[in-house]
């Protein structure tokens, strides 16, 4: 295949990108697999995940997941009416599990089927901290973070093949290799996904908020984190995440942006902490 030919796939799947805004960031998104094709993948994965692993249910600590994400999910309805964007939660389909793992993490995959683990649980102390997780995990989905994620692997790896293809010596494809695969990860994806954590952040204060859960207590729950993993954690220049700091400093800063938020929609003050 020609140069010439190789710049013109690009472009063909650079002309496939969505140029359409995503409501809670404002910008266009990365769109190679759509939301059609995506969602459908998900829910099928979610439900295989959950068969292949110890579902919590009935118990004041599940129960308490699926409150808090409904609460989370109402706030985010909320938001985007009053945002003329009716409708872009239409193909959702909310699930809210705890899963009994020592992991100390929680997730939603798109479309808005989320997972706890019991490992988060002590760390988190109360429910307000919960919302706090839960915002930023819906986040995450609402900001089509996942699929961003998807088109960007996906054109990281057009350019390593595009690459091979155009250098003929074998030699120089080596180093190109190498050169491509630490430079395109470190120098890209990583600050890729650093942006999306920082996204889901701030999304994530104003969902909880909106849904009554004082944005304040977000930092306290990294400051938890923190000590919790031993202040283990790589460079942020190498790290899929900010550093713990720069998030208790991001958090604590935006607090009082998502209290002014949550008082457009009513909300004067917050739920107590909410202690389990």
């Amino acid at each position: 295949m020609k140069s010439s030919q190789i710049k013109l796939a690009v472009l063909t799947l650079l002309m496939c990108f969505s140029c359409s805004k995503n409501p809670f960031t404002g910008k266009s998104t990365l769109a190679l697999v759509p939301n059609s094709q995506l969602f459908p993948t998900a829910f099928a994965q979610y439900n295989q995940f959950l068969g292949e692993n110890k579902v919590v249910t009935g118990t004041k600590q599940s129960d308490m997941i699926t409150r808090v994400g409904q609460r989370i999910a109402i706030a985010a309805e909320r938001w985007l009416n009053a945002n003329g964007k009716q409708g872009y939660l239409a193909d959702y389909k909310w699930e809210y599990n705890l899963v009994d793992d020592n992991t100390v993490n929680a997730w939603c995959m798109p479309g808005g089927k989320i997972v706890f683990y019991t490992g988060i649980l002590p760390v988190a102390e109360n429910e307000t901290a919960i919302a706090a997780i839960m915002g930023h995990e819906v986040a995450h989905a609402l900001a089509n973070h996942g699929q961003q994620r998807m088109s960007a692997g996906m054109l990281q790896q057009v350019g390593a093949v595009a690459g091979n293809i155009a250098i003929q010596d074998d030699q120089k494809r080596g180093l190109f290799n190498q050169a491509y695969g630490i430079g395109s990860q470190v120098g890209v994806m990583l600050p890729f996904s650093r942006s999306h954590e920082t996204e889901a952040d701030k999304i994530g204060l104003y969902l909880m908020a909106i849904a009554g859960y004082n944005p304040e207590e977000a930092a306290q729950l990294w400051v938890r984190m923190g000590k919790a993993s031993g202040g283990q954690a790589p460079p942020e220049m190498l790290s899929t995440h900010p550093a713990t700091q720069t998030r208790i400093d991001n958090l604590t800063q935006l607090a009082p942006t998502a209290k002014s938020e949550a008082v457009k929609f009513g909300v004067n003050s917050f739920r107590p902490l909410g202690e389990f």
